[in-house]
């Protein structure tokens, strides 16, 4: 079987077609489907990253939540101004029924802090130390806000088992919108 240019011709464009369709068409495909593998790649990494910070952006607002009602439990431990008086009249009460004597109660000026006032009154007792014990057993469980500070005690030479105690209570306490110190 003799060949001739045509068959030869023919043979050429029939090679050259996959060839040339290997370098004008599939290669360039090959590169862009590479190049959108590689896309999706980062897209699939930046969407997991987005769902952690959305699982986690979740958990901080669950965590804002139970914050906030810890504040808001708090607060609702701070009388408001008028209802220091009463606060006052229980710790007054609370002395006496622990057997000290009704303290005499000097009252200072409310200090401003951030959110809240404090309210110190500078108080006097005598009684029995196991007296005075119960009573700071017993203001340590008030509902409300208390801090004692310069605490005195001081035993009475002239009565075996009683002593005076003189310290600072300090209420803490809301203060009132547009309320002036």
């Amino acid at each position: 079987m003799r060949t001739g240019l045509r068959e030869l011709l023919l043979l050429v464009v029939l090679l050259g077609v996959p060839v040339a369709s290997f370098f004008l068409v599939f290669r360039p495909q090959n590169a862009e489907i590479k190049a959108a593998k590689a896309e999706i790649e980062i897209k699939r990494a930046v969407l997991v990253k987005l769902r952690e910070e959305t699982a986690r952006s979740a958990d901080l607002e669950k965590s804002n939540k139970q914050i906030l009602g810890k504040i808001q439990a708090i607060e609702a431990r701070l009388p408001s101004k008028k209802e220091v008086e009463n606060v006052v009249r229980q710790v007054s009460d609370l002395a006496v029924a622990a057997g000290l004597g009704p303290p005499s109660m000097k009252s200072a000026k409310a200090i401003k802090t951030a959110t809240y006032m404090e309210q110190p009154l500078e108080l006097a007792t005598d009684g029995s130390f196991t007296g005075f014990y119960d009573f700071v057993v017993k203001l340590e469980q008030l509902a409300r806000i208390t801090k004692m500070t310069d605490l005195k005690l001081k035993r009475k030479l002239d009565d075996d088992g009683r002593m005076e105690a003189t310290f600072t209570l300090s209420i803490y306490h809301q203060d009132e919108p547009g309320a002036t110190q």
